[in-house]
């Protein structure tokens, strides 16, 4: 049977809610298989983040990695292709840290794909009818961080991240929302069509 690791984050800034912590335990307890889903919550922290996935990874032994996070100003679910070599934080994180051009992980390479069937996830999000995109960008903070270290701790398996906007009531300042339904079902599927894929090698 295929297993799929499917993780959120933690509340970060202040925020009462993070979108992808509440769409992973939603998915969870309402998954039916027939892949086995496990999920975990990610501290926003630098520090913690990587390792507690690579933990997640090591206990659980998946086919398949997808980590979620919120991008704020997106109204879009945002497939990653590329995560950089690179922290460099606009803000502290949860822990109070902020890397400023520092690497991910020193002497690494400088970018790595993403291992998901990246095209596939969005055709079928966007086919559900939910707005989706491929994006060449996870940014510089925790969410990249995540990626790229998972991509070099795990090349034998598929990797990736996805982006969500903020969930419809949990948006500051008016930016982009999608309703939570649409963000559980995105993810949804895109746990789908990686686990479909996971029989193949990593592209």
């Amino acid at each position: 049977m295929t297993k799929v690791l499917l993780t959120g984050f933690e509340p970060f800034g202040g925020d009462a809610h993070n979108p992808t912590q509440d769409a992973v335990l939603t998915l969870r307890d309402r998954w039916t298989g027939p892949e086995a889903l496990v999920t975990g919550i990610l501290p926003v922290t630098f520090a913690g983040a990587p390792e507690a996935l690579r933990r997640l990874v090591d206990a659980e032994d998946p086919d398949v990695v997808i980590a979620t996070g919120v991008a704020g100003g997106r109204g879009a679910i945002s497939v990653e292709r590329v995560g950089v070599n690179l922290q460099d934080a606009r803000i502290p994180d949860n822990a109070g840290a902020r890397p400023v051009d520092a690497e991910s992980l020193p002497g690494g390479p400088a970018a790595a794909f993403a291992t998901l069937p990246v095209e596939d996830i969005v055709r079928a999000v966007a086919d559900a009818g939910i707005p989706c995109e491929v994006s060449l960008s996870a940014g510089t903070f925790v969410c990249n961080h995540v990626l790229y270290r998972a991509l070099q701790h795990s090349p034998q398996r598929r990797v990736g991240f996805i982006h969500v906007p903020w969930a419809t009531g949990q948006a500051p300042a008016g930016e982009p929302e999608l309703p939570p339904e649409q963000i559980v079902r995105a993810l949804e599927l895109a746990v789908r069509v990686a686990a479909e894929s996971a029989g193949g090698s990593p592209r």
